[in-house]
C-alpha cells in the first residue's frame, strides 16, 4: 500500500515552504506569509493570499502549488445536529469526516436546520485512511478494507474544509479533534504525526484537544509516548480476556492483551492526563457482568477512564446492540472499584455518523 505524493501546498510545515520559496527564488518571508495564509487563515484559493505578489503566485501554479482542500462531496444532517461529510481527494478516493457541535447549536428544535444554529463547542472526527486494514468484526469501516494512507495535506484538509464550512472561530468557539474516523492513525504514523504538528503549530490546535484512538499498534504506543508533542492517547480495548479480543478484533493475534496492557502502564502520562480506554459493548459477547470484573482487573493500577460504547449498528455487522440495563450493569461495576467510566451518548446514528458506521455511503 503506498502513500499518494505531497501535492498542493496544503501539509507543508515551514521549513518545506521555506525552501520552496528559495526555490523559487523568493525572499524567506514568502514561506511565512505562505504558513499564515494555509493554517491560521485558512485560505482555500492562492488568488486569495493578497501578501503574496501576483508573480509568486503564478510561479506557485506553474509547479502545481495551490491549495487544495478535500472537496465535499455530500452532507448528511443528523436531527442531533451531527453532520457526516463525504470528502473526496484529488485522486477521486473518499473519506468521512464527521463535526458534533455542543451548547446552543447541538440540536435544532427552532425550525432550523439541524446543527446550522449557534454552537459555542464542536468535536471534529478525522479519517487517517482510506479504509481500514484492522479488520474489527463490529466495525462497518472494516467492510471496505483499506485502499491507502492519506497524505498529512488531506488529513489537515479535512479539519480546514469543515471548519470553514461551519464558519468556525477557534478565538471564540473551542473546537475539539479526535482521530478516530476511518482507518488505524497508528498505521500512518509519519502522516498522522506531521497533520498535528500542521494543527498545533499552524491552525492552533492545543495538543490538549486533540485525542487519537488506536486498536493497539504496540510499537507505535511506545513511540507515540516519546513525541514531545502528542494528542491524548485513547485505547480501543474492547474486550476483557484474549479469547473475546481476538475474536472480535484479529489484531489482538499479534499484539495481545498482556502486550498492550503493560504498554498501557509504561505510557508516560503528563500531569492530570488520564489514558482512555474505548469500549463497545457487544450483546452477549463481550458485556456480562463477568467481563466487567475482568476489566477491572485489566486496567487496575492504571489513570485511566473507560468509554463505554453500546454497538452503532449498520448492515452487514452481525453483533446486536445491548440493553440499557446490561450497559448500566458493566458501568456500575467499574465505578464500584474507582475506575470512572462512561457511557457515550451516540451521536449521528441515523445518518450513520457514529462511533463504527463510517463506510464512505453516498445515501
Amino acid at each position: 500500500m503506498a502513500d499518494i505524493p505531497q501535492s498542493g501546498l496544503v501539509g507543508l510545515d515551514y521549513k518545506e515552504l521555506s525552501s520552496l520559496a528559495q526555490k523559487l527564488g523568493q525572499p524567506d518571508y514568502r514561506a511565512r506569509q505562505l504558513f499564515e495564509a494555509l493554517y491560521p487563515q485558512r485560505l482555500q484559493a492562492l488568488e486569495s493570499v493578497s501578501t503574496l505578489p501576483k508573480e509568486f503566485r503564478a510561479m506557485l501554479k506553474s509547479q502545481g502549488m495551490e491549495i487544495q482542500h478535500p472537496r465535499i462531496e455530500k452532507c448528511f444532517h443528523s436531527t442531533d445536529g451531527t453532520i457526516r461529510y463525504l470528502f473526496a481527494m484529488a485522486d477521486g478516493e473518499t473519506v468521512e469526516t464527521v463535526w458534533m457541535p455542543e451548547g446552543d447549536g447541538g440540536e435544532a428544535g427552532d425550525g432550523t436546520e439541524a446543527g446550522d444554529s449557534e454552537w459555542d463547542r464542536a468535536t471534529i472526527c478525522v479519517s487517517s485512511q482510506v479504509g481500514c486494514a484492522v479488520n474489527c468484526q463490529f466495525c462497518l469501516t472494516a467492510l471496505l478494507g483499506v485502499k491507502r494512507n492519506l497524505s498529512a495535506g488531506e488529513i489537515v484538509g479535512q479539519v480546514l474544509a469543515v471548519l470553514n464550512d461551519r464558519k468556525a472561530d477557534l478565538a471564540r468557539q473551542r473546537v475539539n479533534i479526535v482521530f478516530m474516523g476511518m482507518g488505524e492513525p497508528f498505521l500512518n504514523y509519519p502522516n498522522f504525526m506531521k497533520a498535528v504538528r500542521l494543527l498545533t503549530e499552524g491552525v492552533g490546535f492545543p495538543e490538549s484537544r486533540m485525542t487519537v484512538s488506536t486498536s493497539g499498534i504496540i510499537p507505535r504506543i511506545h513511540e507515540f509516548g516519546e513525541e514531545p508533542v502528542r494528542p491524548k492517547l485513547a485505547i480501543s480495548l474492547n474486550a476483557s480476556n484474549d479469547a473475546v479480543r481476538s475474536a472480535i478484533m484479529p489484531i489482538n493475534k499479534k499484539w495481545n492483551l498482556e502486550m498492550l496492557m503493560q504498554a498501557a502502564r509504561d505510557f508516560p502520562l503528563r500531569n492530570r492526563e488520564r489514558l482512555t480506554f474505548e469500549y463497545v459493548l457487544l450483546n452477549g459477547t463481550n458485556d456480562s457482568v463477568a467481563h466487567a470484573r475482568e476489566v477491572v482487573e485489566l486496567v487496575r493500577g492504571i489513570r485511566c477512564k473507560v468509554n463505554l460504547i453500546a454497538l452503532n449498528p449498520g448492515p452487514g455487522i452481525e453483533f446486536g446492540m445491548p440493553t440499557e440495563q446490561r450497559v448500566q450493569a458493566f458501568q456500575n461495576i467499574l465505578m464500584k472499584a474507582g475506575i470512572p467510566a462512561f457511557v457515550r451518548r451516540p451521536r449521528g446514528r441515523d445518518i450513520y455518523a457514529a462511533c463504527g458506521q463510517l463506510k464512505r455511503t453516498v445515501a
